[in-house]
């Protein structure tokens, strides 16, 4: 039985891992084609920047993503799988064609259907603290404004 046969709440958290880890290792270009199996076509896909429905609209999300980068590299260092759901801890570092790459951090949690397919996916990350941490001259400035306005 491949992978694609059993659904994403047969794998066990270290078989979700390797999965995602082959998305972004691909002489760093993303390649998703083997996790759309996983996903409903009625998917709903939200982060802090948008929200999209249905897969044929995250997988012209995915190709957007791919075409920004010229190299994409993941690292999860922790994976959880409970009741339903996928905890994903990650650091996503994204080399850009004129830009000095970022790197993100985030979670993403995977909501499961009854029959253990993705039909929900809700992405969390600091968008713009993460890219400011990476500019020299704006970092410190950016941060003593988040400590003094939010605490």
């Amino acid at each position: 039985m491949t992978e694609t046969e059993r659904s994403l709440s047969e794998l066990s958290a270290e078989e979700i891992r390797d999965l995602w880890s082959r998305t972004y290792n691909r002489d760093g270009k993303p390649d998703w084609s083997h996790l759309f199996p996983y996903y409903r076509d009625d998917v709903v896909f939200r982060d802090s920047i948008q929200e999209v429905h249905g897969l044929e609209e995250f997988k012209a999300m995915c190709k957007r993503l791919t075409n920004r980068s010229q190299q994409l590299r993941m690292h999860l260092p922790s994976v959880v799988k409970h009741a339903g759901c996928v905890f994903m801890q990650w650091e996503m570092t994204m080399t850009f064609k004129k830009y000095p790459s970022a790197t993100l951090f985030g979670a993403t949690r995977l909501g499961l259907d009854e029959d253990g397919r993705i039909q929900s996916q809700r992405d969390y990350f600091d968008l713009w603290g993460d890219i400011f941490d990476n500019i020299p001259w704006f970092a410190g400035p950016y941060r003593r404004f988040m400590h003094k306005k939010l605490g």
